[in-house]
C-alpha cells in the first residue's frame, strides 16, 4: 500500500517532537504575506499582482469561498485513492504544477526547481514558453517526469513550428495553448515599478537558443540585446488569432493539445468542433481581464456542455486542497497550481517548492477522507453546498 499524501503532516509533527518546525508556513495565505516581506518588489508582485483593481483575482477567490464541503460520516473512507488518469498517464492526485514564466526572478534554480520536484512527485509540469531555462535544460531536470510545454503563440510560424518541433524532441507531451495573452493586461504593480523582466532578456532562453529566432538577427543576442528584443516583441504580443488558425498547430504536433483561457460555454463548444483534446478553464488568475467573471463560477456550465466530450481542466484561484476538491465536484479532471508554489520557490528553491506542493497534496488527502471520499469518482455538484 502506497503511503497516503496526507503523511507529510505526521513528519512535520515527528520533527517537532526533535525542535524542528517547518522552515516555511503551511498556510497559503500566510506563506504569500512570508514572501511578500522577504522577496524583492519587482518579482514578488509580478507574480502576486493582478490585473485592473484586482477585481477578477478576489472574484476568483470568493468563488471558492461560495461553495461549501458537506462532509459525511461512517463512509468508510480510511483508504483512499486521489489518483487520476489524463491522456493516459496516471496522476498521483489532480494536480499539474502550472506554467509560470520567468521563474529564474523568484530564485537562481527557476523551473530546475520545480522540474526535479514535479518528476519527484509524479506531478506532472507545464513549462512556460518565456522560461528562464531552456525546455532542453527543464526536461534534463525532469528525467523522466511527465511534461508540458505551455505555448504562447509566435506570430512568426517559423519560430513557432520550431518550439513545437524542441518540445516534442524533449519529450513533452501535451501542448497547452495559452489564448488570452496575446497582449498583457493592464498590471498596475508591474506598472508602477515600471517592471517587465523580459525587457531585460529575462525570461527569453527558448527564444534566444532557437534557431529559427536566431536566424532573424545579425548578431547573438549576447552581443545585441536590443536588436534581439525589437524582434522576439512584435512576435510575442499584439495578434489576436482565431479559430480557423488551430489547423497550424495540429499540423506540427501529434499529441494532446489543451487549450486555455475558456472562459465562455461557446468557446468551450467551439474547442470540441476543433477537435482539441482538452481545454483548461481559466481567467489568467486574474491577470488579463479586471472585472471578469470567475473562473469557478464558468466551471459548471462549461462541464456541461462540452465535459463530456473532452477533458476540462481549471485554474485560477486554487489555493487549498480544499479548492481542488472542489473543482473536481464541479466537474473539473484536474488543476494546475501555480501562485503558492512560485512563493515557495523564492523563499527556499526546490526544497521551498517541495514543502509546499506536499502541503498542497496533504491537504488534498485529509480533506478527502473528512469529507467521506475515498476516491475522486465519489465527488461531485452534491459534495457540495452553496453559501447564500
Amino acid at each position: 500500500m502506497t503511503t497516503p499524501l496526507s503523511n507529510y503532516a505526521n513528519e512535520i509533527y515527528l520533527l517537532g517532537m526533535g525542535g524542528q518546525r517547518p522552515a516555511w508556513p503551511t498556510d497559503p495565505s500566510t506563506l504569500e504575506e512570508y514572501a511578500r516581506e522577504r522577496v524583492d518588489p519587482g518579482p514578488f508582485w509580478y507574480a502576486a499582482g493582478a490585473a485592473g483593481c484586482g477585481a477578477t483575482y478576489r472574484a476568483n477567490l470568493a468563488a471558492f469561498d461560495r461553495w461549501r464541503i458537506v462532509p459525511r460520516m461512517l463512509a468508510g473512507a480510511t483508504h483512499r485513492d486521489p489518483t487520476t488518469t489524463l491522456f493516459g498517464q496516471a496522476l498521483p492526485a489532480p494536480v499539474i504544477t502550472a506554467p509560470i514564466g520567468v521563474q529564474g526572478i523568484m530564485h537562481a534554480d527557476g523551473e530546475l526547481a520545480v522540474a526535479r520536484v514535479a518528476q519527484e512527485l509524479g506531478l506532472p509540469m507545464a513549462v512556460s514558453t518565456v522560461s528562464s531555462y531552456t525546455l532542453e535544460e527543464v526536461a534534463e531536470a525532469n528525467g523522466a517526469g511527465t511534461r508540458w510545454f505551455q505555448l504562447y503563440w509566435p506570430n512568426d510560424e517559423d519560430v513557432c513550428a520550431s518550439l513545437l518541433a524542441r518540445a516534442k524532441a524533449a519529450g513533452y507531451s501535451t501542448l497547452l495553448v495559452t489564448l488570452d495573452t496575446w497582449l498583457l493586461g493592464w498590471r498596475p504593480h508591474d506598472l508602477d515599478q515600471a517592471y517587465l523582466p523580459f525587457l531585460s532578456g529575462k525570461g527569453l532562453a527558448n527564444y534566444f537558443t532557437d534557431p529559427a529566432f536566431l536566424a532573424g538577427l545579425e548578431k547573438s543576442p549576447a552581443d545585441d540585446l536590443p536588436a534581439a528584443l525589437m524582434r522576439w516583441l512584435p512576435m510575442f504580443t499584439g495578434n489576436d488569432k482565431t479559430w480557423d488558425n488551430l489547423g497550424f498547430l495540429r499540423d506540427h504536433w501529434d499529441g494532446p493539445i489543451v487549450l486555455k483561457g475558456i472562459q465562455h460555454v461557446d468557446d468551450a463548444r467551439r474547442a470540441v468542433d476543433a477537435g482539441v483534446d482538452g481545454i483548461v478553464v481559466s481567467n489568467h488568475g486574474g491577470r488579463q481581464v479586471d472585472g471578469a467573471i470567475a473562473a469557478l463560477d464558468a466551471l459548471p456550465g462549461i462541464v456541461d456542455a462540452a465535459g463530456d466530450r473532452l477533458e476540462v481542466l481549471f485554474d485560477s484561484g486554487v489555493r487549498t486542497g480544499a479548492d481542488v476538491l472542489k473543482a473536481v465536484a464541479l466537474g473539473a479532471k484536474a488543476v494546475l497550481y501555480g501562485r503558492p508554489w512560485v512563493y515557495g520557490l523564492a523563499l527556499g528553491g526546490t526544497d521551498g517548492v517541495r514543502h509546499v506542493l506536499r502541503c498542497l497534496l496533504a491537504d488534498l488527502d485529509l480533506g478527502l477522507a473528512l469529507s467521506g471520499n475515498s476516491s475522486l469518482a465519489g465527488l461531485g455538484p452534491h459534495t457540495l453546498a452553496e453559501r447564500p
